[in-house]
């Protein structure tokens, strides 16, 4: 179990705190590149920010705190412009590195326009995402992870908004024993209604052994179930978790972007690969809701990803980590918080 003060620091993703000081060293997907097709600006919010999300009419990409500094209206219902959005109120316009460029009723020799300036963030495009970078000084370079940048490669990405804490998504990928309970026994159960199979046994082989090892991007899992060797895929290549919001697992990414200390979004990045022909043109990346609640407001746990999604969510918008009692199968997540806190502690050396 952790402290109370523990469970904070790793959770709170807010401007000043702890764990959103280290996220913001990161690029984060603000935005799918579909979701600015048919549109000039765009609502978005991440580490709890409300930003504006535009592109203007010379292609320049901005990422603006949402609300002007003059009166405080939101940059959403603006226009953009040759260069910048113009704010909707009282005409103020905004260019991509924040810089007020006019202020229409103020005196036609006033410097009063020079000294404002509201928040940005550098923002780039990347296999189909908006990334944006919301930490100190320049950014660093964006990761061209593989199936990002791939060539011959078809990609989609399906979007859930989600009423939780991403921190307990992550915990999720460094849990490997879930596996053969939530995605087999729980399924088997739900498809037959019963937990034990014709012969009276488990429907699928368990787990004999985990390992988990930090490498230079993040923490590799490792497993071998009943019957295997470490020479089984499971094992011998395992699945990353990229530092620190994703995860590889086969021919996709899931990325899990945090937007406040209580909501998350989670992209489920997947690609097709065409190995030595040219992949038929994607202009846009395509995008759609990866459905998760049922009409009546219930979960639809009928898919693996669907039944991971039930269980961050029900253990409430901030697990109660205070309360819980881990094992020892709970290594993983055991050294995915001590890393998490750990980088926590090298941003607060400076």
């Amino acid at each position: 179990m952790l402290t109370k003060e523990m469970n904070e620091r790793l959770t709170q993703v807010g401007p000043g705190t702890p764990g959103g000081e280290l996220l913001r060293r990161y690029w984060h997907p603000v935005a799918a590149q579909a979701e600015l097709e048919d549109r000039a600006l765009l609502k978005v919010r991440l580490l709890g920010e409300d930003l504006v999300l535009y592109r203007d009419q010379s292609g320049n990409l901005g990422l603006l705190a949402e609300l002007c500094p003059h009166r405080r209206c939101s940059l959403v219902y603006g226009a953009v412009e040759p260069v910048g959005v113009r704010c909707p109120y009282h005409g103020w316009l905004f260019d991509h590195e924040g810089n007020c460029l006019e202020q229409p009723s103020e005196p036609e020799n006033s410097v009063f326009k020079d000294r404002v300036k509201t928040a940005h963030y550098p923002v780039r495009e990347m296999g189909g995402l908006f990334w944006a970078y919301m930490g100190p000084g320049e950014p660093p370079l964006l990761p061209k992870h593989d199936y990002f940048v791939q060539p011959n490669t078809l990609r989609e990405i399906g979007i859930t908004k989600l009423p939780v804490n991403w921190v307990q998504i992550m915990e999720n990928s460094l849990d490997p024993i879930h596996s053969e309970w939530l995605h087999s026994w729980f399924t088997y159960f739900q498809r037959n209604g019963k937990t034990k199979n014709e012969q009276g046994e488990f429907p699928q082989a368990r787990t004999k052994k985990i390992g988990f090892d930090v490498f230079d991007y993040g923490i590799v899992k490792r497993r071998i179930y009943e019957g295997g060797t470490e020479g089984d895929n499971d094992w011998a290549i395992g699945h990353p978790i990229l530092f620190p919001n994703i995860l590889k697992q086969g021919t996709s990414f899931q990325i899990r972007v945090p937007v406040d200390d209580t909501n998350s979004i989670h992209y489920l990045y997947t690609t097709t690969f065409f190995p030595g022909v040219e992949a038929p043109p994607q202009d846009v990346v395509p995008v759609y809701e990866y459905k998760v609640f049922n009409e009546d407001g219930t979960f639809d746990d009928s898919r693996v990803l669907q039944q991971d999604m039930m269980a961050w969510v029900t253990q409430g918008a901030i697990a109660d980590r205070t309360v819980e009692h881990l094992g020892a199968s709970d290594k993983g997540i055991i050294l995915y918080r001590k890393v998490l806190d750990e980088m926590i502690t090298v941003v607060e050396k400076g």
